[in-house]
């Protein structure tokens, strides 16, 4: 049923009109005649005047509003205009409605700007502090040979060479940050090809050898006995993701422990894990892990190098695949590392059929 100005002012103006007369009709000498006309006449009035003031005083008025809300939303949420408030059954309850769901989805945006804020406060922060330890550590090197340090031949060479150390972290952060903001906006496309992951894992192990032999960690693939595992990736950016992953967990797992990198090959994919026996990451940090410059035992990461943005340009890497990267940790137990990719053909299957091999690779 609408409620509309008109219905209103009908419903309550035979109301007063049913008041009234029974009201006479219990008067003496009252004629039906003056009943007949009292009710007349008090229902036109009141009809008129309960019209105007729903109308006028009311209905205007919310109408407006309605219209000005319709506006807000259609220019911030780009809806299509819907009827007029005047055919709602129920105006007032639709008004509301509308009100409560602007307010909450703007809610929704001043909480994200919230977000939002506090995270460019943190990560200027952050930036500012890793600039800052490898800035001011090689201007005080270099301040100290201008001072007169540099006629002292052997601590002229050494004071160069941690000035220069310094400034190679600085250039390996910016070309981190310049990665890392390329991935977000989109710069960087993934040129995908057939790659061999086992192999590419095995020259990775080659690669952090001597990292491994001065923890004593022992790296291996598992299943053992497995072949070639050929997967649709980009080569480059999939060695960037094993190369941190497996390093990772060199550094931080324990010494005389093992990295275990495991490949479970189903009918579409190959799912990649890189499993270390070391002391987990506490459950309140592996929300965060993949944040620039997050760490999680900050006097740790320092001592051991990096720049802090390796897990976000992972993280960025795997997304770019269409698929996602997972964390599994317990305190004392390890963590786990996993992620999926596309299968491809195997060698012995692209020799029989090269044209769907052909056809894989560029899907």
């Amino acid at each position: 049923m609408s409620l509309s100005p008109r219905f209103i002012a009908f419903i309550l103006a035979f109301l007063i009109s049913l008041i009234t007369t029974t009201f006479l009709a219990f008067v003496d000498r009252t004629a039906t005649s003056m009943l007949f006309v009292a009710s007349i006449s008090s229902f036109i009035s009141s009809f008129f005047l309960v019209l105007y003031a729903v109308d006028i005083l009311v209905f205007r008025e919310v109408n407006k509003m309605y219209r000005t809300i319709h506006k807000l939303k259609m220019r911030d949420f780009n809806m299509t205009p819907r009827k007029k408030l005047i055919h709602e059954s129920n105006p007032m309850k639709t008004i509301n409605d509308e009100i409560f769901v602007y307010v909450t989805k703007k809610q929704k945006e001043i909480d994200e700007l919230k977000k939002l804020e506090l995270f460019r406060r943190e990560f200027l922060a952050d930036v500012s502090h890793e600039f800052k330890t490898p800035i001011f550590a090689a201007q005080g090197f270099i301040h100290t040979l201008l001072d007169g340090a540099m006629e002292d031949d052997k601590v002229r060479e050494r004071f160069l060479r941690k000035a220069a150390n310094n400034l190679d972290s600085l250039d390996i952060l910016v070309k981190d940050l310049l990665v890392l903001s390329q991935m977000e906006t989109g710069d960087i496309k993934m040129n995908l090809t057939q790659v061999d992951i086992h192999k590419l894992t095995l020259n990775i192990f080659s690669r952090l050898e001597n990292i491994a032999s001065q923890r004593n960690v022992s790296l291996k693939v598992k299943p053992d006995d497995i072949g070639a595992v050929l997967v649709i990736a980009d080569q480059d950016r999939i060695e960037q993701v094993l190369l941190n992953l497996i390093e990772n967990a060199i550094k931080y797992g324990n010494e005389g422990g093992k990295v275990i990198v495991h490949f479970n090959e189903s009918k579409k994919q190959v799912e990649i894990a890189i499993r270390d026996n070391g002391p987990g990451i506490p459950q309140e940090h592996l929300n965060r892990i993949f944040e620039r410059f997050y760490r999680v035992d900050k006097s740790r990461s320092k001592e051991r190098g990096g720049t802090g943005l390796g897990l976000a340009i992972v993280k960025h890497i795997i997304n770019a695949h269409d698929t996602k990267i997972a964390v599994m940790s317990k305190p004392d137990k390890g963590t786990t590392f996993s992620f999926k990719l596309d299968k491809a053909i195997k060698v012995h299957e692209i020799e029989e059929n090269p044209g769907s091999a052909i056809s894989e690779v560029n899907s």
